[in-house]
């Protein structure tokens, strides 16, 4: 009972923070003439990016490595297979060209690199974790640099700015609600798996990282039905590119982390490789440049398979 209500007061935490994140966001873009995309792709992903950061140290360091392992590639996957999925089913999405010219090629190229790093030898070193880390530096420079508008604001009108003390409580209130909901939603999940002898790899890459990945869904979702389509597709783009990067490179710093079981290296890693270059092809056809409610039921189709696959 006390599991469950972890889950549930962890839910009404993550989608309120949501909420309130996104105001900050919006705020911050208007305040600063940031586009909306570069916003997404660093304040919000980060802040949504922190359980998982969290998470993945406190299970390095516990030695639990799987779980760390499991939680980032399984939040990967459930952000575009799940996350994106919903976003595109609730409201379709139009993409401009830096979408595929910059971002979806970045979040590739960490794919790649973080299976370049650990598939060989199953170890994640302190170095390859600088190394990714170094590499999340000089993307970010060069998107708050260069970067323009990815997506196309539908209601721009709506962008009411707010005074500076509120976009820093909305900010504030927001990562820590986050914060705060995926640790209770977290530690009920676990608690509930647990109690099935489920393996820390399993939990990590579905109980764990849906948990962890519902900070990106409340905030896309919100950010739709707000009109805020920019903010909703550079939150999960940025949040994969996060949660490589920073997440596996800061927890591997910290602690190095090592695959126990090969069926991350064997199955989930695969799937993550997958669904992330399938967005490509997706954003280009039946109609070019938009993702809608057929390509949200494609990817979600591919998470549901992909679950079943892990689980069995």
């Amino acid at each position: 009972m006390q599991n469950v209500l972890f889950v549930l007061i962890g839910l009404v935490l993550l989608i309120a923070g949501g909420s309130w994140l996104l105001k900050s966001a919006v705020a911050i873009s208007l305040r600063l003439s940031i586009p909306k995309i570069v916003i997404g792709m660093t304040v919000v992903s980060f802040a949504t990016s922190a359980p998982e950061l969290i998470v993945s140290i406190k299970a390095a360091l516990d030695g639990f490595p799987d779980l760390a392992l499991g939680n980032v590639v399984g939040s990967n996957i459930a952000n575009l297979g799940l996350v994106l999925a919903v976003t595109v089913i609730l409201g379709s999405i139009d993409v401009r060209k830096s979408f595929y010219t910059t971002d979806w090629p970045v979040m590739m190229l960490a794919s790649v690199l973080f299976f370049g790093f650990i598939y060989f030898d199953g170890n994640l070193s302190r170095v390859e974790g600088i190394i990714m880390v170094s590499f999340l530096f000089f993307f970010l420079v060069y998107l708050l640099r260069f970067q323009k508008t990815a997506v196309v604001d539908e209601m721009p009108e709506d962008d009411i700015p707010l005074p500076l003390y509120k976009t820093v409580l909305f900010l504030g209130l927001g990562g820590v609600a986050l914060w705060g909901g995926s640790e209770l939603l977290i530690k009920g999940a676990v608690g509930l798996a647990s109690s099935f002898g489920v393996s820390d790899r399993v939990i990590g890459i579905t109980v764990v990282s849906v948990g962890t990945s519902i900070p990106e869904l409340a905030a896309s979702v919100i950010a739709v039905l707000k009109k805020e389509k920019a903010i909703s597709v550079g939150n999960l783009i940025g949040s994969n590119i996060f949660n490589l990067l920073a997440v596996l490179g800061i927890t591997a710093m910290v602690s190095p982390i090592y695959v126990v079981d090969t069926g991350l290296l064997e199955n989930d890693i695969f799937w993550m490789l997958g669904i992330s270059f399938v967005i490509l092809p997706l954003v280009f056809f039946p109609k070019g440049l938009r993702l809608g409610w057929r390509d949200g039921l494609i990817l979600l189709g591919i998470y549901v398979s992909f679950v079943y696959v892990t689980i069995n």
